[in-house]
C-alpha cells in the first residue's frame, strides 16, 4: 500500500521501516520527511517515547527541549512543524533505535488495531490548542533533572500525540488522565522533598 495522502502506512510501519534503516544514523530532518503530513503528531510521539527511555542524567532535557518548540506551534495552530536547523542537523542512533523500538511497536500496533477517529470534536482548532498546551507543560517538567520524575509525563505526552494522529477523542481523554496523574505524582514527589529538606534544615540548625 502507497504511503500516499490517502493510503498513508500506519505509524508503527513507518517506525519499523525507519529502525530498520541500513545507515548507522537518522537526522531529526529525515524523520520529519518520513513522517510527512503527520510530521507535527509523530514528532511529538517519538521525542515522548525517548523520554520514556533510561538515559543517565540530562538525557530527558535533550528530548525533552524539541517538544518545548512543538508544542507552542500546536497551540498557535501551525500546520506544519518547525525546528532549528541545529536540531533538524542532530542524528540518533539507528542501533538505539532497533534496540527500543522492537518493544515499542506491538503495543503500538494493539492500539492502532483498536483505534478509529472518535470524538473528533476534540480536535478542532481548540482541542489542538489544549493537546499543545498539555504537552507544552509536560515538556517543561520532562526537561527537569528529576529521578524517575520522566515516566508519568512521557507517557502522557506519548498518549495524547498518539491520539492527535488517530483523531480518537477516547484515547486523547486517556492522555488527560495521565496528564493529571503526572500533575499528582510531581506533587507527591515535591512534597516528600521539601519535607526531606525541611527535616535535614531542622537537624543541621539543632546540632
Amino acid at each position: 500500500m502507497p504511503d500516499g495522502p490517502e493510503h498513508p502506512l500506519p505509524l508503527s510501519a513507518v517506525l519499523t521501516e525507519i529502525a530498520s534503516n541500513s545507515e548507522a544514523r537518522i537526522s531529526v530532518e529525515a524523520l520529519m520527511q518520513r513522517f510527512g503530513g503527520r510530521a507535527f503528531g509523530a514528532l511529538l510521539f517519538v521525542f515522548g517515547l525517548a523520554c520514556l527511555l533510561p538515559w543517565p542524567p540530562g538525557g530527558t532535557t535533550i528530548f525533552g527541549l524539541p517538544l518545548v518548540l512543538l508544542a507552542p506551534q500546536l497551540i498557535v495552530g501551525a500546520s506544519v512543524p518547525w525546528l532549528p536547523a541545529a536540531i533538524k542537523r542532530r542524528t540518533i542512533s539507528t542501533a538505539d533505535l532497533a534496540k527500543g523500538l522492537p518493544r515499542v511497536i506491538p503495543w503500538l500496533q494493539k492500539a492502532e488495531a483498536i483505534s478509529r477517529p472518535r470524538l473528533v470534536v476534540l480536535f478542532g482548532p481548540l482541542g489542538e490548542r489544549l493537546i499543545g498546551l498539555a504537552i507544552l507543560v509536560l515538556a517543561l517538567v520532562l526537561i527537569l533533572p528529576i529521578p524517575g520524575g520522566n515516566i508519568p509525563p512521557a507517557l502522557a505526552v506519548s498518549t495524547l500525540s498518539f491520539a492527535l494522529i488517530q483523531r480518537d477523542g477516547l484515547i486523547a481523554l486517556l492522555g488527560y488522565a495521565m496528564v493529571a496523574a503526572s500533575g499528582a505524582v510531581l506533587v507527591i514527589f515535591a512534597h516528600i522533598i521539601v519535607s526531606a529538606f525541611e527535616h535535614f534544615f531542622a537537624i543541621a540548625t539543632a546540632a
